[in-house]
């Protein structure tokens, strides 16, 4: 993929904010259990970074998403992967399907501002039992009048604490699991919408994560995104940014974690040499750098495709797999080079290496990835009728 000077002022841009905004805060953020959203949204707006992609008419800028995915790399230069995966929930999970298929009314009422950071969105799909498996949902919204009446509970939902709305993926009618499901904007403040308490993770932790429950929550029917039934086709639209907006996060992440072991296995001696001079250990740091930049290959051929119109389910797929799969084995192993020290929560590796065992999990586990893959190769069994 070749970037022009603007996608390397863009880079630049985001590089600044990281090390100006981001980083000087997050033990602090982590301590806490949440960053504050709407103080980091609104100068992510000004800049015009939470609408790369979006169109010019709410804000957006309506670059191509290889710009995106430049912004993606960047940010995930936090150190830490909490507070780039709650941006990254406003640019790429929460708002791609309101920005394509949305009413003009609704994008002016809620992407708009989004855009502008003035508002924090949440995507709401997860449930207590239906996580991977999307169609498995049992959230309902019944017509009544001209409001849809929604009941039901969302679990794990990102950003759920300080979010002012929320894109939710509910049951609009029977029948065919996959048609029989819409995207609805909630309000935050509706009444009967309540965010529930914290959930304690092992990492992420600046990030703020809650249930959410929808007790006969009414909001009007023209907050529809795009037509009734189609929400499961949306989701899985939106997935393809996710993955590949995460794919992008997480590169930095796992390549922090090898920057960071470079420099402390360079100051910490043992034996009267520096760990570094190991040759193990300078050997498998030069190889988890060559895994690296082996996805940030494939990361960029789905990016090409993907601006090219085509159909990236697959290699966004596999990017997501690698990326899960890196994810554990490289903070797990740049850890054990730290020691004893990498054990303790002062360690900028620590952190690392709990916020980055969600990557394997969210937005898609490594299991769901495979089954995508494989029926993408024509290898997946299928079950038939017995008669």
């Amino acid at each position: 993929m070749l970037f022009s000077e603007e996608h390397e002022e863009l880079r630049r841009t985001v590089r600044s904010f990281v090390e100006n905004h981001i980083n000087p805060n997050i033990e602090q953020w982590d301590e806490a259990g949440e960053f504050p959203a709407r103080t980091i949204f609104k100068k992510l707006g000004e800049l015009g970074l939470l609408g790369i992609t979006k169109p010019k008419a709410y804000g957006g800028m309506a670059l191509d998403y290889s710009y995106e995915v430049v912004f993606g790399e960047e940010i995930g230069g936090a150190l830490c992967g909490s507070v780039p995966m709650a941006i990254g929930v406003q640019t790429n999970m929460a708002t791609p399907a309101l920005a394509v298929h949305g009413s003009d009314e609704l994008r002016e009422a809620y992407l708009a501002p989004a855009i502008a950071g003035e508002m924090v969105a949440a995507i709401a799909v997860s449930e207590p039992d239906a996580g991977s498996d999307v169609a498995a949902i049992t959230t309902r919204a019944s017509k009544r009048g001209g409001d849809y009446v929604i009941n039901g509970n969302k679990m794990w939902i990102t950003n759920s604490a300080q979010a002012d709305f929320f894109c939710v993926l509910t049951n609009t009618s029977e029948g065919d699991a996959h048609s029989n499901k819409s995207l609805i904007i909630v309000p935050a403040d509706a009444k009967g919408v309540t965010v529930g308490g914290k959930i304690r993770k092992i990492g992420m932790r600046a990030s703020d994560t809650c249930p959410v429950h929808f007790d006969n929550v009414r909001v009007p029917q023209d907050h529809l995104i795009g037509a009734e039934g189609k929400g499961f086709v949306y989701q899985m639209q939106q997935f393809q940014e996710e993955r590949l907006f995460g794919v992008a996060m997480g590169l930095k992440l796992i390549e922090n974690c090898i920057a960071t072991t470079v420099d402390y296995t360079r100051d910490r001696k043992a034996f009267g040499a520096p760990l570094i001079n190991n040759q193990y250990i300078h050997f498998t740091l030069a190889e988890l750098q060559t895994e690296v930049e082996a996805l940030r290959a494939l990361l960029y051929r789905a990016t090409e495709d993907y601006v090219a119109g085509k159909d990236v389910t697959p290699l966004a797929s596999m990017a997501k797999l690698k990326m899960g799969r890196l994810g554990r084995s490289v903070p797990d192993q740049c850890l054990q080079f730290w020691g004893g020290m990498g054990y303790t929560e002062e360690a900028i590796i620590n952190r690392l290496y709990r916020d980055s065992r969600l990557l394997a999990i969210g937005g898609g586990a490594d299991e769901v990835m495979l089954g995508i893959i494989a029926k993408g190769m024509g290898i997946h069994p299928h079950k038939h009728s017995q008669d």
